[in-house]
């Protein structure tokens, strides 16, 4: 066993080797305070000669025993993984990917176990130091270290790994992963966040970064087992010369097309006629490694252009945006919608209210937690012309939308203010790249138009890089091929006053913050532009809610006063209930919301729950109804569930012989409290010009 320790932030950094999982490629045992998380690699020694790729996957999984608790439902044990598991699933496996090297095709399996929670810290970041450090001591040829960290702007000051309670009230959140030379991922929100505060934290993430990866390669030095060789690459050197001779100027028609459908037909169309060229020789996957090369080949072609034409695919130049167009109002019964369409992606945002009983109950490993924002992605395969299963939510619909969801977070008005259990959902109707960025403006615009009080717009963009050596080149609004053959995508979403998401994905090995800030400045001033825009169709929130929302009301009650409200079993909230057909929801704090299409009704119960837990006050007039005569008085309820005396001495200046003369059961009348005695009784007098009955 061997193992290495270092002080990061407030708490020490431990890694562990050689003492469990010994059977697997390489193990690593992190932990962070009393969090533990256990992290093993693995690959497959064959390799998939039908595989142009690398075949990486991460499973991160919190056990619910981390936390000392069992997990709920009826099966009591951990199944699919959760929504915030995929996502730090994805956070591991991003800043790993692009470490590796280009030609290694063996399958990986990364799994990422939590064993120890101390419900202060978050554990994703250990994944990630965790998974690098085992893949250092193992034979799998990962030879970069890379670690991770989250940073925290709290009062001024940045701070590594705050707590779950300090990033609560954080102006900047975000996770950083870098190797000694270079930023590689970058994940976070933050609250309206200028560019230098962004840039700070860039910094003071990396600069830990550097000293946690000298323990991981003490790691290495000290374990490290000896690399297997790379077995050969998808396609040999001679077999990628002859297909580039045969595919010769014909490349040269796909850069004639600026259209992505008219380009991608053009590429299918010269893969064909090139291995049709290769009909009389048997060479096995030919059309997978004819593909291969011709995507290579216009990966080159594309990266010249931007390095020396400064030419992109679709004819803009490098800082242009494509065509914006925004729409709202466009789905009759719905409370909120909006169509935003940028080029060729295109984004459907559908606003929903709904009352407290709506809110997402999550059963996390650091308690249950609800949420009452929800923003859902969906990319259906029609958005790219293609011919798939439509099933669940796949891992990078999640990632987008969770993505999407951060970038408006900070713009929502608080519970008090807009007390709506708040869903947007953005479907992607057409995609041609930066469809969460999308997603960020169309859900502003819904939300606008369904009237929810947001404090501003919110827009968002993604910014490209094109780099050979030290020459590079920055492209704002990429589209897919740019993302797809070029080195970056770094989203930003934010305000016309600050940054509130993003999010840095690589294709190369790490950026130094020089680029990053320049890309910074790229994207506050592309998303000026299409705020500008935006606002020429909406410029503020609708002063109504739609007429097919909820109406709801929020106030407070006396704690005290739950029970009565709610009755003996129920009984006096269900009467309420199914006199008014409303939602009303009470919490353990004595808030109250009702919920309703009638406003009328909405403030009918909102009366009546006001009334149970009024107290009655000597010297103040109610309207009471008769519930019951005896022969010295009538009883007057003057609140729900509170009855007063009305002496026979109290119903007229005149003298009254029988109460029946003067009142019977269900008349309404006026009364004034004269009087509560010790024990709490209410004696009632009669007020009001006709006190004698007719």
């Amino acid at each position: 066993m061997y193992s290495v320790e270092l002080k990061v932030g407030e708490k020490n950094l431990r890694l562990e080797s050689g003492r469990i999982a010994r059977q697997s490629a390489g193990e690593v045992l992190i932990s962070y305070g009393d969090t533990v998380v256990l992290v093993c690699v693995n690959y497959n020694p064959e390799v998939d000669q039908t595989v142009d790729f690398l075949p990486l996957t991460v499973e991160y999984r919190e056990l619910s025993f981390a936390a000392g608790k069992i997990p709920g439902g009826f099966i009591k044990r951990e199944m699919r993984p959760s929504d915030n598991e995929i996502l730090s699933s994805r956070l591991i496996d991003r800043p790993l990917r692009p470490l590796f090297p280009p030609d290694f095709r063996n399958e990986v399996q990364i799994i990422a176990y939590l064993l120890s929670s101390d419900v202060e810290h978050d554990a994703d970041i250990l994944g990630i130091t965790g998974a690098a450090t085992a893949l250092l001591v193992s034979e799998i040829p990962f030879t970069i270290p890379v670690a991770g960290v989250r940073v925290g702007l709290l009062d001024g000051n940045y701070i590594i790994n705050p707590t779950l309670a300090q990033q609560e009230n954080c102006r900047v959140n975000l996770v950083i992963a870098g190797t000694r030379d270079a930023v590689v991922m970058i994940e976070g929100g933050a609250r309206e966040a200028t560019e230098e505060e962004i840039i700070g934290a860039i910094k003071a993430g990396h600069n830990e970064c550097i000293r946690i990866i000298e323990i991981e390669e003490k790691m290495r030095e000290a374990i490290g087992k000896e690399k297997i060789e790379i077995i050969e690459p998808f396609v040999d050197e001679t077999l990628a010369n002859e297909i580039k001779d045969k595919v010769g100027t014909d490349l040269n028609q796909i850069f004639l097309f600026r259209e992505k459908k008219a380009r991608q037909e053009a590429i299918y169309e010269l893969i064909k006629n090139v291995v049709e060229k290769f009909s009389e020789k048997e060479i096995e996957d030919i059309e997978a490694k004819v593909r291969y090369v011709v995507e290579k080949m216009i990966a080159e072609r594309m990266r010249n252009m931007v390095l020396e034409e400064k030419k992109r695919f679709d004819g803009r130049g490098l800082k242009d945006i494509r065509n914006v167009s925004c729409e709202i109002g466009v789905l009759p019964r719905t409370h909120g919608s909006a169509l935003f369409t940028r080029g060729q992606t295109q984004s459907l945002a559908v606003t929903t209210l709904g009352t407290k009983s709506d809110e997402q109950r999550i059963d996390a490993i650091y308690g249950e937690e609800t949420k009452s924002f929800m923003l859902h992605y969906n990319f259906p395969p029609f958005a790219t012309g293609e011919v798939k299963p439509i099933r669940g939510p796949s891992r990078r619909e999640i990632g987008h939308g969770a993505l999407a969801e951060r970038a408006i977070l900070p713009v929502l008005p608080s519970e008090e203010t807009f007390p709506y259990t708040i869903r947007v959902v953005s479907n992607i109707l057409e995609s041609n790249g930066s469809s969460s960025m999308a997603s960020v403006c169309s859900a502003s615009l819904a939300l606008m138009d369904a009237g929810v009080p947001i404090k501003t717009a919110v827009a968002g963009i993604s910014i490209g890089l094109v780099k050979e050596g030290a020459q590079y080149e920055l492209l704002v609004d990429i589209i897919g091929d740019e993302d797809h053959y070029g080195d970056m995508d770094f989203k930003v979403a934010g305000t016309k006053d600050g940054i509130t998401a993003i999010q840095l994905d690589l294709k190369i090995q790490g950026l130094d913050i020089n680029i990053l800030r320049q890309a910074l400045d790229y994207a506050r001033e592309a998303r000026e532009n299409i705020l500008k825009i935006m606002s020429s169709t909406i410029s503020s929130p609708r002063s109504h809610l739609s007429k097919y929302a909820p109406k709801i009301l929020a106030f407070s009650i006396p704690k005290e006063k739950i029970g009565e409200v709610i009755g003996p079993g129920g009984k006096v909230i269900r009467r309420i209930i199914g006199e008014t057909d409303l939602k009303i929801d009470i919490t353990d704090d004595g808030k109250v919301t009702i919920a309703g299409a009638d406003p009328e009704l909405v403030k009918r119960a909102q009366n009546e729950i006001l009334g149970i837990v009024q107290e009655a006050e000597v010297g103040k007039t109610y309207k009471g109804r008769v519930t019951r005569i005896t022969n010295f008085g009538a009883f007057v309820e003057i609140l729900p569930g509170k009855e007063g005396l009305l002496h026979i001495s109290k119903l007229s200046r005149q003298r009254v012989r029988r109460v029946e003369d003067v009142v019977k059961i269900g008349d309404e009348i006026v009364v004034k409290v004269y009087e509560i005695d010790e024990m709490g009784r209410i004696n009632l007098m009669r007020v009001g010009e006709d006190w004698q009955r007719k």
